[in-house]
C-alpha cells in the first residue's frame, strides 16, 4: 500500500457494509452517472440513457442521488406522489414505465432547499435503495451529485455498483476535473465503464455543418490518457432542453445516445 492509498484509507475509514438488499427487488445492473463538477449535463445523460434503454425493451429505474439539487422528477413531469406500506416506498412511474425515486417526490414544495449534512443524506440514500420497491429491473441508474463529496462517497462505498459512467465536456478545465473523478473511482475500487463527452457539438440548422461551441472533442485523448473506454459524444440539441423544462423527457429523440449504449453493452 503506497502513501496515497494509506491517506485514502485514513480519510475514508474502513469500508462500511453495503446497504441492505430488499428481498423483493431484483436489480441486475446498478450504474452511477458521475462527474467531477456540475454543469456537464449529467442528469441529461442519465435521462437519455433511461429513455433509450426503456425503448429498447429493458426495465429501468432512476435513483436521483443528487439530494440537494434534484432535477429528474421535473424532467419526467412527475409530481410528489410516493405511496408505500409498512416496509417499502413505491416509486412513481413515468408514462413509459420508468421507475423514479427522488427527494422532490417526497416534498410538498419542490422549491424548498434540502439543508442536511452528510449523515442525513446517507440515510436518505439508504431508504431510496433499500426501502424502495424497485421490483425487477435490468438497470437502475444513479444520477449522482457533482463532485467528490459525501454523497458520492456513500454511493461508491455502500451500493453494489456494476460501475460508473463519467460525463465530461470538451473544455480544457474539464480534463483536470475528469482526472479527479477517475482517480476517485480508482482509489475506491469502483469500475469505470467509460467516458461520455456531452455538449460535444451542435448541428447548424441551416447548413448542417457541425459547430463546436466548447472546442474540439477531447474524448479520445482523455480516454487514452487514463485508459478508459470512450463511449461516445453527445450533441447539444436546444429542443431537448425545452422538452425537459416541460416535463416531456420521454418525447426526446433519445437515439442520439445509441452509440453510447451500444459501446456500453458490447
Amino acid at each position: 500500500m503506497d502513501d496515497l492509498d494509506k491517506s485514502v484509507e485514513e480519510k475514508f475509514g474502513k469500508k462500511p457494509k453495503f446497504f441492505e438488499n430488499n428481498q423483493n427487488n431484483n436489480i441486475k445492473n446498478i450504474i452511477g452517472v458521475f462527474s467531477g463538477k456540475g454543469g456537464v449535463g449529467k442528469s441529461m445523460v442519465t435521462t437519455l440513457l433511461a429513455v433509450e434503454l426503456q425503448k429498447k425493451g429493458y426495465s429501468v429505474g432512476i435513483l436521483d442521488a443528487d439530494i440537494t439539487g434534484p432535477s429528474i422528477p421535473k424532467s419526467f413531469g412527475l409530481e410528489p406522489n410516493v405511496s408505500g406500506n409498512d416496509t417499502d416506498m413505491f416509486p412513481p412511474v413515468s408514462k413509459t414505465g420508468i421507475k423514479i425515486m427522488s427527494i422532490n417526490l417526497l416534498m410538498d414544495d419542490e422549491t424548498q432547499p434540502v439543508l442536511w449534512r452528510g449523515p442525513m443524506l446517507g440515510s436518505v440514500l439508504r431508504q431510496f435503495y433499500s426501502n424502495t420497491l424497485w421490483g425487477e429491473l435490468d438497470y437502475l441508474l444513479i444520477d449522482m451529485p457533482p463532485g467528490t463529496g459525501d454523497v458520492s462517497m456513500t454511493v461508491f462505498q455502500s451500493m453494489p455498483l456494476t460501475g460508473v459512467i463519467i460525463v465530461s465536456t470538451p473544455q480544457d478545465l474539464v480534463k483536470m476535473i475528469v482526472a479527479k473523478a477517475i482517480n476517485m473511482c480508482k482509489q475506491m475500487n469502483v469500475e469505470i465503464l467509460g467516458l461520455v463527452e456531452n455538449m460535444s457539438y451542435m448541428e447548424c440548422d441551416k447548413c448542417g455543418n457541425y459547430i463546436y461551441p466548447f472546442g474540439e472533442t477531447k474524448l479520445n485523448d482523455i480516454a487514452l490518457t487514463y485508459e478508459i473506454n470512450p463511449l461516445g459524444r453527445l450533441p447539444i440539441v436546444p429542443n431537448n432542453s425545452k422538452l425537459i423544462d416541460n416535463g416531456k423527457a420521454e418525447d426526446i429523440d433519445s437515439s442520439i445516445i445509441d452509440e453510447v449504449i451500444d459501446n456500453l453493452l458490447n
